[in-house]
């Protein structure tokens, strides 16, 4: 029987990313927090239906804008993974959300923008059949919107 070094590489480099963690104590920064009235909006992601998913989350309505940029492709050969995005010359744009109508559930995906970050977000959603995407943009206290129709040909989270 050989005998078991002291030391072993493992135990060398646990010590070593130990010590490295113990240094960034002092460094003058602090992991970012979410800010205590900005709770995951759980309600919202659960309703079925858009406008009610809308009103959940924002409280109003949105009105359609020429400002908003809805990149989605007209067909989607794989609704698994349809690639969307948005962007706008807005200013002060607090958050992004997409909505898939007729999804099982509505609220495919939401966004807070902090302050000072160029307003655009982009994503691949799974759609489960061919329907409108509705993409709304909060900016200076109010919604604006933009729709598109997007045809699924294959897949989904429909089945």
């Amino acid at each position: 029987m050989t005998p078991r070094p002291l030391a072993t590489r493992r135990l060398i480099l646990q010590g070593a990313a130990s010590v490295a963690l113990l240094g960034l104590g002092n460094l003058p920064f602090a992991p970012a927090r979410a800010a205590a009235n900005d709770k995951y909006p759980e309600q919202a992601f659960k309703l079925k239906n858009e406008a009610d998913a809308i009103k959940a989350l924002y409280g109003r309505t949105a009105e359609p804008s020429d400002k908003v940029k809805l990149d989605a492709p007209e067909i989607a050969e794989n609704g698994g993974v349809v690639p969307i995005s948005v962007t706008t010359t807005l200013d002060k744009v607090t958050s992004i959300s997409f909505f898939v109508a007729e999804n099982p559930n509505a609220l495919a995906a939401s966004y807070r923008i902090p302050d000072g970050t160029i307003p655009g977000v982009a994503n691949r959603l799974k759609m489960a059949k061919t329907t409108n995407v509705t993409a709304i943009v909060e900016a200076d206290g109010k919604l604006y919107s933009a729709t598109k129709e997007v045809k699924v040909t294959v897949g989904g989270c429909g089945g």
